[in-house]
């Protein structure tokens, strides 16, 4: 369609986030103008907030156009509000669809009705999706916190995300794949992706992100968020900062928009593999922080578990993430060494390891007791990150990420934990 000068006529009396003018062809000019808050059509003024529904015909040559106006916020910015799906509903997920929830349903970009896949459970003898859409509370994963009306819990994962474009992953790591496997060909091939997940995976060359992962089994565009996010805080609705890691600059904006609030700040960087190993690593420390706990140590010891457990993250950041430079920078932001020093001084793999030590428990039996059966990511990731290592026999460079293995997997005992800190080669 070709705009040219009509007079009187800008898009910014129209579109608060649009400056330049923009203006309509002379053939144009006789059917419609436009003066500070109001609309002509031919003869008749109509208010802005009347005009819904207008149709413009704007002559091109010798073909005439029909525009459709749904409202005037779309005036000149048509496309469609994207819809959104949050893959997982625990803690976590639950938290963040009270954000995506209210900030969908007061952005004109976004689809009002967001959907949360479900995994279909029993709860006092009532489905949980039944549960969460009657009641607005997923009462066994975040109770006492009330979800937006506009989240719709499906409990079938194709339903939920097939006309999805932008689809927000909130699940244990070790259940990608599979969610994967039951998505794949069945959603929009353009579809953005958003993965909250902290953890890695092993590939056949060593690391393998679980965005990676993700874009690999889906053939979607990906992109983490990671941060100081205690999930039940969040969910309070107290300060925090968050990182989003995406490589387009349009698309970080965009996320940014579904994810900010005036008490979630989101601060975006290009370095998505550092924020994304950062959420994963971080879990591993906290472990360790759990077990300084569990024996008694103080917070000096604890201080060197954060900082031994840093320059640990550090250089396998530098080791293993390849994408391009590992900026120190990076390890500022929220994803960084915020978000260790929350996990490891109020996260829950902090506080299941903790217990681990003082109950003498299995690991398994604590995330029963302690999580509602929900899977804690420190033991694991350090399980993978321990074979990612010794496929590069570099397992001696990162005592601490080892020596957590070594406990939760191999029955050493507790107390190896500072023998580690003791030995470790900063110290050499």
């Amino acid at each position: 369609m070709y705009f040219a000068h009509a007079r009187g006529f800008r898009i910014s009396d129209f579109h608060p986030e649009t400056f330049a003018p923009v203006t309509l062809s002379p053939l144009t000019s006789p059917l419609i103008h436009g003066r500070g808050s109001r609309l002509r059509w031919a003869d008749r003024c109509l208010p802005l907030g009347q005009a819904n529904k207008i149709r413009l015909r704007c002559i091109t040559g010798l073909q005439l156009v029909q525009v459709h106006l749904h409202t005037v916020v779309y005036f000149f910015t048509m496309a469609a509000p994207k819809k959104v799906c949050i893959v997982g509903s625990g803690n976590w997920g639950s938290a963040i669809a009270k954000i995506v929830g209210a900030n969908a349903a007061q952005n004109p970009k976004f689809d009002n009705t967001v959907k949360m896949w479900v995994f279909e459970e029993t709860v006092n003898g009532r489905k949980l999706t039944e549960i969460i859409n009657a009641d607005h509370e997923n009462v066994k994963y975040l109770p006492g916190h009330k979800l937006p009306p506009n989240v719709v819990a499906v409990p079938d994962l194709v339903e939920a995300s097939s006309d999805a474009d932008i689809l927000v992953f909130v699940i244990p790591h070790q259940f990608v794949g599979r969610v994967c496997d039951t998505m794949k060909g069945k959603i929009k091939s353009d579809a953005l992706g958003m993965s909250l997940i902290k953890g890695v995976d092993e590939g056949p060359d060593g690391l393998k992100l679980i965005s990676d992962v993700i874009q690999e089994k889906l053939g979607i565009t990906m992109s983490v968020l990671m941060g100081a996010n205690i999930a039940n805080e969040v969910a309070d609705e107290k300060f925090c900062e968050t990182t989003i890691g995406c490589k387009n600059k349009n698309h970080g904006a965009l996320l940014k928009e579904l994810m900010q609030t005036n008490n979630f700040r989101v601060t975006v960087v290009e370095e998505y593999d550092v924020v994304e190993i950062c959420g994963a690593l971080k879990n591993i420390v906290a472990v360790g922080a759990g077990f300084c706990d569990g024996l008694g140590f103080g917070d000096n010891t604890k201080a060197a578990v954060i900082r031994l457990g840093l320059m640990e993250m550090i250089a396998f950041a530098r080791i293993f993430c390849t994408a391009g430079p590992v900026s120190s920078a990076t390890f500022l932001e929220s994803c960084g060494v915020a978000d260790l020093i929350t996990t490891c001084y109020g996260g829950r793999n902090r506080k299941v390891a903790e217990a681990f030590v003082k109950t003498g428990k299995s690991i398994e039996d604590l995330e029963k007791e302690m999580l509602n059966g929900q899977k804690l990511q420190g033991p694991a990731t350090a399980a993978e990150v321990y074979l990612i290592l010794k496929h590069k026999n570099l397992v001696d460079k990162f005592p601490l990420f080892n020596a957590v293995y070594q406990i939760c997997f191999q029955g050493h005992p507790v107390t190896e934990f500072i023998s580690c800190l003791q030995n470790h080669p900063e110290h050499m």
